[in-house]
C-alpha cells in the first residue's frame, strides 16, 4: 500500500472514531424511542382521564421523578464514557430523583387521604408497571449501550448499569402517562424495582458489550 493512501486510511479511520460520544448516543436514543413509543401505544396507551389527572400534582410528579432519573443518568453516562472517569462526584445526580420522591411522600402523608397507606402503595397496576418498564425500556437500553461503546469505559458493568437506569428513567416517563397510580408510595416501590430491573440487565449486558 502506497504512503499516501495509508495516510488517507488512518485519517478517515481516527475520523470515524472521533465522533463525540455524546452525539452518538443521542442518535441511537433518537432512533430507538420510536421504537418504544410505537410499544407503548400498542399494548398501553395515554390513560383515558389524562386531562383531569394533570391537575394533580402527583401525577405531575411522576413525570419530574422520572425525567430527572433519566437526565442524570444521562449525564453520569456520559462522564463514565472516559477511561479515566469513576463515579465519585457524579453519583450524587441520583439523589435529584430521589429527593423528589421524598419530597412527594411526605407531601402526600400531611394531605387527607381517603384511602389506607397500603393501598397507595400496592395500587391498582403494580404487575404491569414491572412488566412495561422493563419491555419499554429494552430498546433504549440497547440504544444506550451502542452509544456508549463509543466511548472507553473502564468500569463497563457500572456504566451498563447507568445505562439501565438512563433507559428505565425514559420508558417510566412513557409508562407514567398510561398509570393510573399516582401515589409517590406507588412510583417509590414498584418504579423503583422495575427500574433496579433493568439497571441489573444493564450491568451484565455491559459487562460484555463495553467490554474493551
Amino acid at each position: 500500500m502506497e504512503t499516501e493512501q495509508l495516510i488517507r486510511t488512518l485519517a478517515a479511520d481516527n475520523a470515524y472514531r472521533a465522533r463525540p460520544v455524546g452525539w452518538v448516543l443521542a442518535l441511537a436514543l433518537l432512533a430507538a424511542a420510536p421504537v418504544s413509543v410505537a410499544m407503548f401505544v400498542a399494548e398501553l396507551g395515554v390513560r383515558p382521564d389524562v386531562m383531569t389527572a394533570m391537575r394533580n400534582p402527583f401525577f405531575d410528579l411522576k413525570f419530574a421523578v422520572t425525567l430527572a432519573l433519566a437526565i442524570s443518568a444521562i449525564a453520569i453516562s456520559l462522564h463514565l464514557s472516559r477511561p479515566e472517569a469513576s463515579l465519585q462526584g457524579w453519583g450524587w445526580l441520583l439523589l435529584i430523583p430521589a429527593g423528589l420522591l421524598v419530597a412527594g411522600i411526605a407531601s402526600e402523608m400531611m394531605m387527607p387521604q381517603r384511602l389506607p397507606m397500603m393501598t397507595r402503595l400496592v395500587g391498582r397496576n403494580s404487575m404491569v408497571c414491572l412488566t412495561a418498564i422493563p419491555l419499554l425500556s429494552l430498546p433504549l437500553l440497547a440504544a444506550a449501550l451502542i452509544g456508549l461503546r463509543h466511548g472507553a469505559p473502564a468500569r463497563p458493568a457500572v456504566a451498563g448499569a447507568i445505562a439501565g437506569l438512563l433507559s428505565a428513567g425514559l420508558a417510566a416517563t412513557l409508562y407514567a402517562a398510561h398509570c393510573i397510580d399516582d401515589s409517590p408510595l406507588f412510583v417509590a416501590t414498584w418504579y423503583t424495582i422495575a427500574t433496579a430491573l433493568v439497571t441489573a440487565i444493564g450491568a451484565l449486558a455491559g459487562s460484555r458489550v463495553l467490554r474493551f
